[in-house]
């Protein structure tokens, strides 16, 4: 090629990707939908994914700069979505017309942990909800609460060791522990006696939350192609992650004979399954087509990951926002150790299900604390046919992608006055009542809501009762002044991790 057209080579090549990144930018504009203007490539998320903030700051900030918009549109890279404000059309989305919106919209391959319950389509996800519910009934969570205090006690002895020596603690990694203890014990029965830094399985787990948990550049490629890696044969999980939960589930299948046992785990519902050789999902309608799902070793580790992954580290991260909000509100934390003082004296230090359910302002603690810092951020839905928005004429595409941001309406003051403030009795049964249902949504709402949410918090309140029982947390001279968070991992975790005192209680 001659020297003097290479300019003009790069000039058409520019001008051709230009088109190409900004070929939607008027999607919203032509339709009369309001928005921020985008960036080209990026669109309106140019600082999430440069890793400047988190892609749910991002989101939520959109929603506070449209107090008066029922719906905004808003292009996360070059795909648009459309934002939902009004509670009463997410109600319609994610409740009502739940079957127009059954998918999350992000479809990976059904190898390599595809097919867990969090990104499984409709139909599988189908199939595989009904099995999985009776695990997280009463009756099944009351058979955990002796493994669970168990390994609390276990936390609280290792505590009171390390604090011997350095009341500063990184309380994150601390309580990860913890979390680490009970999910094996719970899920895989796995007894793990040591919970220090010289036990290689925690070790491994450590690093599988980190690959896990933290955001690469496939991230934004999702965003842009959505179905993509589906259509490819890929998973945007690390090989060594899914070999590992391959050979933890198919480890315990032989150990166990490839029967259940009477522990009633999450395993044990594995086998009983497992012994069906495939699943159906139930008929809703006449004319629904009923779907047949093999279990297959793919799909028993895709559920033994996802179930791993939600009862690690989203309690783990739950709890030490809550610890840091404890420790910066004194008066709060006299007033829930007020509560488990006298709840443990009056049933001689026992604690069941029925027991902790009696320590109402601890349910209130934990979730005004999952209002300050919803841990999913954001919601997503994809629509599966053309879905004309009710009371208005805006019709959303087959396949687009609706948002729904848990941070921006937990922090609306339409609905939680003086947001930035924390106030467990915003969740009094009076003030809960008074709300929109859609008002409050940290585990979504909804069918296709957080499955392990009730075991989420069990375990998390035997934790907090257990730490609070002996110790208090207070502020350090390294505790963070403002909340930061870490734009680098996939749910909204402290940016450098929290650092707080932990202190005998006299």
């Amino acid at each position: 090629m001659e020297p003097v057209y290479i300019p003009l080579v790069v000039i058409a090549l520019l001008y051709i990707l230009y088109h190409y990144f900004t070929r939607n930018f008027n999607y919203w504009k032509s339709r009369g939908i309001v928005g921020p203007d985008p960036v080209p490539l990026f669109g309106n998320i140019i600082k999430a994914a440069l890793r400047y903030e988190t892609h749910g700051q991002a989101i939520a900030k959109i929603y506070h700069q449209y107090p008066n918009e029922k719906v905004v549109g808003v292009f996360r890279m070059t795909d648009p979505n459309l934002l939902i404000r009004d509670l009463d059309i997410i109600k319609h989305i994610l409740i009502k017309d739940f079957d127009e919106f059954s998918d999350r919209g992000v479809e990976l391959s059904k190898e390599g942990l595809g097919t867990n319950l969090f990104h499984a389509d409709t139909d599988t996800w189908r199939a595989l909800r009904n099995r999985f519910t009776p695990l997280f009934t009463s009756g099944k969570l009351k058979n955990m609460i002796k493994l669970m205090t168990d390994r609390g006690n276990q936390f609280v002895d290792y505590v009171e060791n390390i604090i011997e020596n350095e009341t500063e603690q990184k309380i994150h990694t601390l309580v990860q522990r913890y979390t680490i203890s009970t999910i094996s014990a719970c899920a895989f029965g796995i007894d793990i006696n040591d919970i220090s830094d010289d036990n290689p399985i925690i070790k491994t787990l450590y690093k599988i939350d980190r690959e896990l948990f933290s955001i690469n550049f496939a991230f934004e490629l999702v965003l842009m192609y959505p179905r993509l890696f589906k259509k490819l044969n890929m998973t945007v999980f690390p090989k060594y992650v899914t070999d590992f939960f391959y050979k933890l589930t198919t480890s315990i299948i032989s150990e166990r004979g490839g029967k259940p046992t009477d522990r009633k785990d999450f395993m044990d519902l594995i086998l009983e399954l497992r012994s069906q050789k495939e699943i159906q999902s139930s008929n809703r309608y006449d004319n629904e087509k009923q779907v047949h799902l093999e279990i297959s070793d793919s799909i028993i580790a895709a559920q033994s990951f996802v179930f791993f992954a939600g009862g690690y580290e989203t309690s783990a991260t739950t709890m030490s926002f809550m610890l840091y909000l404890l420790a910066k509100n004194p008066h709060i934390q006299d007033k829930l150790h007020k509560e488990i003082d006298e709840t443990l004296d009056k049933h001689n230090s026992e604690l069941t299900y029925e027991i902790i359910k009696e320590m109402t302002y601890l349910r209130k603690v934990f979730d005004e604390t999952l209002r300050l810092y919803p841990l999913v951020e954001p919601l997503q839905r994809s629509a599966r046919s053309d879905y004309e928005v009710p009371g208005t004429d805006i019709v959303i595409k087959k396949n687009q992608i609706v948002l729904i941001t848990p941070r921006g309406i937990h922090y609306d003051p339409k609905y939680y006055p003086n947001p930035e403030v924390f106030d467990p009795e915003r969740f009094s049964s009076e003030a809960i009542a008074e709300r929109h249902p859609c008002a409050y949504m940290p585990f979504g709402v909804g069918p296709r809501n957080c499955i392990g949410m009730r075991f989420a918090k069990l375990q998390s309140s035997i934790c907090i009762i257990k730490l609070l029982s002996k110790f208090r947390v207070e502020p350090s001279e390294n505790t963070l002044k403002e909340m930061q968070f870490d734009p680098k991992r996939v749910v909204m975790s402290p940016f450098g991790g929290i650092l707080l005192n932990i202190v005998k209680r006299k």
